[in-house]
């Protein structure tokens, strides 16, 4: 069996890739819940919920963090600080992924870690001039797309944040993260009044990061709150998804033109818990003028189950990003 782990804005998500005639199986615990565990809790949690025992588990791909120092795919086990270059910067730590991680690695399982793209990555230089441009997890969502025969596509994933990542020929050619352009629900670019607010002592900048999705402009607390609104045709739930829908296209349509400069023109293909509402999609369509393609919340974590099982049948690169294993 291979396992894929997405660390995920509000939850790990751990699914298997459905070898054989197997179906796949899933697993998601919130990342506050999985942070009180022990390590051996969460292998028994895994071996439990999969039905194997861990010496049966041929390869676990993980997800972590921003993945911004390494890039390349890496046994786990060689891996400093986790992948990451630090922990301090943009998001909520609770815990949950380190634990995840470093069960994973002291259990003697066969596991790989899947880095980010950033300033270091083997794709367009152009788009260096920001360090960081997704975190690891989009890689899962498109290789499952590549997996299911998209070659040229363009992936927007919608959620707590939004990010869109562009792939020309089967590589990734880049990305443009949550902090630069297209807010998500919690999650956005810092405005000229959130550099005033930061400047001044008020807020940090990671405060002020996670403040400016559109939430903040509405009355509602959560995704929940908001959608069970629009369901019912409450004005600010409508203008915040159709808000979301028309950052959303304008940030793919620059990565279009990315696509372009690699002789492709692409599909495009929506994730997250934003970009699978009906009326998001039904807009996105519009604004773009064609059909995108939707993709269920579990795609990073099979995407990564199976990366693992493709460098364990001897892949040398992923997307382009080359596995040193």
């Amino acid at each position: 069996m291979f396992i894929g782990v997405d660390h995920g804005t509000t939850a790990m998500r751990f699914a298997s890739n459905g070898t054989g005639n197997a179906q796949v199986i899933r697993l998601e615990v919130p990342r506050q819940d999985i942070a009180v565990m022990s390590e051996t809790q969460v292998i028994s949690l895994i071996e439990e919920n999969f039905g194997v025992k861990s010496n049966e588990i041929k390869m676990i791909a993980v997800t972590y963090s921003m993945g911004d120092s390494i890039t390349s795919i890496e046994n786990i086990r060689h891996v400093q600080n986790r992948g990451v270059r630090s922990l301090e910067g943009a998001g909520k730590k609770t815990g949950g992924g380190s634990r995840v991680f470093d069960a994973i690695r002291n259990s003697g399982i066969t596991a790989v870690v899947i880095p980010g793209i950033h300033d270091k990555s083997l794709t367009d230089p152009r788009l260096n001039v920001f360090s960081h441009s997704t975190s690891p997890e989009k890689i899962g969502i498109a290789y499952h797309a590549f997996c299911m025969g998209f070659d040229n596509f363009v992936l927007s994933d919608i959620s707590s944040n939004t990010v869109t990542l562009g792939v020309a020929g089967g590589k990734v050619i880049g990305a443009i993260d949550a902090c630069i352009f297209a807010p998500g629900l919690i999650h956005g670019p810092l405005d000229v009044q959130a550099l005033r607010d930061v400047d001044a002592g008020r807020i940090t900048a990671n405060d002020a990061f996670t403040r400016a999705g559109v939430l903040r402009h509405t009355p509602f607390s959560d995704r929940h709150e908001l959608l069970k609104a629009a369901l019912k045709g409450d004005s600010e739930a409508l203008l915040a998804l159709d808000t979301i829908a028309l950052f959303a296209a304008m940030e793919v349509s620059c990565m279009q033109i990315l696509l372009k400069d690699y002789g492709a023109v692409g599909e495009v293909v929506l994730e997250g818990s934003v970009g699978e509402v009906p009326r998001v999609v039904e807009k996105i369509n519009a604004h773009l003028g064609i059909k995108c393609h939707v993709l269920d919340r579990w795609s990073a974590a099979i995407g990564c189950a199976e990366i693992a099982r493709d460098i364990a049948g001897g892949s040398d690169n992923i997307l382009g990003i080359p596995v040193n294993f």
